[in-house]
């Protein structure tokens, strides 16, 4: 197999940290993203490429194993266990200044292991890479369950997104990854949700939170105010002498509650009392006689 570099494929090198990486993917991501160029099989082919770096660079333990081992990074571990057997059975040479592998055993060992032309352990199955992709979506997105098209190297597939998903939550398709290695199961794909809120709700959990201006003369004598859920408007009762800063809670006008159908978190709001500006002489007046009235 063919070493490819990743570090050069995403335009960073050994010594960048996870951030430059993420940073270095989402930006040729979106560039080369088969969705910008439908019929551009150079970009869907870079595309492919970036994905599969990233797969390897942005993991930390494939990451060691990758700078290790190169290009037969994903068999480091049975490198490893036969190197400890046959430096078992060699023990007694090892005394007398023999070695067991080297570095430059590696590629042999390789070859002769999982290689085309090996003699021994080619029947050996391994589970296929496992493919990372992130979803970028809006709060208002994952309301309600809806279904999505994703595109991932070259192939497409129909994505279910249950309402109530998280930010960051990460949700497994079995068996879009990578191939398997000698008829081996397929990976899975790991889809990472990143998920922008633009809302004025504030969401904590299930629950979301808010805040409504009220006029001093409605919090003052009580009546009925419309306010702003997630999904619509809904009229409340405001109680005569509401003070600033009171909190009402509106159950069940949360978030949806990922993967419970028909459960919802609570809308929490609290009440900003705003004082009138810009009076009249007679609005000071009849203040002026609601002060003196107050001060008997």
């Amino acid at each position: 197999m063919e070493f490819i570099d990743y570090y050069k494929i995403l335009g960073v090198d050994k010594k960048s940290s996870e951030s430059d990486i993420k940073k270095a993917y989402r930006k040729l991501a979106r560039k080369y993203h088969p969705d910008l160029s439908p019929n551009d099989k150079e970009a869907e082919r870079k595309f492919k490429e970036i994905n599969e770096a990233n797969e390897v660079l942005s993991n930390v333990e494939n990451r060691k194993k990758y700078d290790k081992y190169g290009k037969d990074w994903k068999h480091a571990e049975e490198f490893e266990k036969a190197q400890q057997q046959r430096q078992h059975s060699q023990q007694s040479y090892q005394q007398q200044g023999s070695g067991g592998f080297s570095e430059h055993d590696y590629s042999d060992f390789f070859e002769s292991m999982f290689g085309d032309h090996g003699s021994r352990g080619h029947n050996v199955q391994f589970k296929g890479q496992d493919y990372n992709a992130e979803l970028q979506l809006d709060l208002n997105d994952v309301y309600t369950t809806h279904k999505r098209t994703l595109t991932v190297n070259g192939k497409n597939i129909r994505l279910t997104i249950p309402a109530g998903v998280k930010n960051g939550q990460v949700i497994k398709i079995k068996g879009h990854g990578g191939q398997g290695i000698n008829n081996g199961p397929k990976g899975d794909l790991l889809i990472r949700f990143s998920i922008a809120n633009n809302s004025k709700f504030k969401l904590d959990n299930d629950d979301l939170y808010t805040t409504v201006d009220l006029d001093l003369y409605l919090a003052t004598l009580g009546g009925d105010l419309i306010v702003d859920t997630f999904d619509g408007k809904v009229k409340l009762k405001v109680q005569p002498e509401t003070q600033n800063g009171t909190k009402v809670k509106l159950k069940g006008k949360g978030f949806p509650v990922y993967k419970k159908e028909g459960a919802f978190g609570n809308l929490y709001i609290t009440y900003n009392v705003v004082i009138p500006t810009n009076l009249t002489d007679k609005e000071k007046e009849l203040f002026n006689e609601l002060a003196k009235l107050r001060s008997v």
